[in-house]
């Protein structure tokens, strides 16, 4: 069976995710840790992001994670024989994915429930639950260039919707050698390669130079398109030069005026976040996306994808308000 287009219609909620995350930067560096390992260190990379799952663990091994990652479901059962071609192809894909997404197996004869709550009418079968939305990505066996096409596209669609990007896996906390790592200190880590102009950059953000500021964050991106530092900076410095201009009082009468003009709507929601109110900012946006459509609604969500580089993933408020922007798209 052909691998499905990836839409996202059609979609279920399953339930919401409760607030929970890691940084988006330790997402990242898992990545580029698991990518210079290779060999030995790539495969327990690649151990750490595939995992069983049963209906007990299920809320807190998926729903949870999706707020964070994109967790593919395998469902597999032993007498299947396709599944022993499919699965172990899976978790090869996993390791080299390095944390894009991470791979829940469920054995649909121990989890009845979970198979009948999916759908699920033959095996192997395999969805994909995003900031608690589940999805069919495929069922029965495909190509290796077709599957690794529907897991790129999935891995899109969290970025470009959800601002949901990398695995929130602490290689630390997978339990090995708690007791030697009490008390210890971190390794120095060596300065790295884009240092300085962060530095600048930094620098230049600081002394009020937001030109400038920006343009060194995007030189650093240009290199290095995932740099968290310099994507939060510029996300930072970006929000500070939009409302410099504005006129506070005048903006958030227009905005009270009319709710659903969405341009005035985003600026008011600038002003919230650089006023400290992060929750009303973000309430604003989603308030737009449900209540507008075409052009409005898209200019809505990626501003509040801004906004949430400038809090930050591992803060609460921006897991809740992904799930929270979940439900008004769908």
């Amino acid at each position: 069976m052909q691998p499905r287009n990836m839409s996202m219609s059609g979609v279920v909620d399953l339930a919401a995710v409760k607030a929970a995350g890691e940084a988006k930067q330790k997402a990242e560096q898992t990545r580029a840790d698991a990518a210079r390992g290779g060999g030995d260190a790539g495969a327990a990379g690649a151990a750490r992001l595939i995992f069983d799952v049963d209906e007990a663990g299920f809320e807190q091994e998926v729903l949870q994670r999706s707020a964070e990652v994109p967790v593919v479901i395998d469902f597999w059962a032993e007498w299947c024989e396709p599944c022993k071609q499919l699965s172990p192809l899976l978790d090869r894909l996993a390791g080299e994915y390095a944390g894009r997404f991470v791979l829940a197996k469920i054995d649909v004869e121990a989890n009845q429930l979970l198979f009948q709550q999916f759908g699920v009418q033959s095996i192997p079968a395999v969805f994909a639950v995003v900031a608690g939305q589940a999805l069919p990505l495929f069922q029965g066996s495909a190509p290796e260039a077709q599957i690794r096409q529907v897991l790129d596209q999935l891995v899109q669609v969290a970025e470009q919707r959800f601002g949901i990007v990398g695995a929130p896996i602490d290689p630390a906390a997978a339990g090995a050698d708690a007791a030697g790592a009490q008390g210890a200190e971190a390794p120095e880590q060596p300065a790295g390669p884009y240092d300085s102009a962060l530095g600048a950059a930094h620098q230049a953000l600081d002394e009020g130079d937001l030109g400038g500021a920006i343009q060194a964050y995007k030189n650093v991106l240009s290199d290095d398109p995932g740099n968290e530092e310099a994507k939060a900076g510029l996300a930072q410095a970006e929000l500070l030069r939009r409302v410099q201009d504005l006129d506070p009082q005048q903006v958030r009468k227009t905005a009270a005026e009319s709710p659903a003009d969405a341009a005035a709507q985003i600026a008011a929601a600038d002003l919230d976040l650089v006023g400290g109110h992060v929750e009303d900012a973000f309430g604003r946006l989603i308030d737009t996306v449900k209540r507008t459509a075409g052009d409005d609604r898209e200019a809505a969500r990626l501003r509040l994808l801004e906004l949430f580089e400038v809090i930050g993933a591992d803060d609460p408020r921006v897991t809740a308000a992904r799930m929270a922007l979940s439900r008004a798209l769908f």
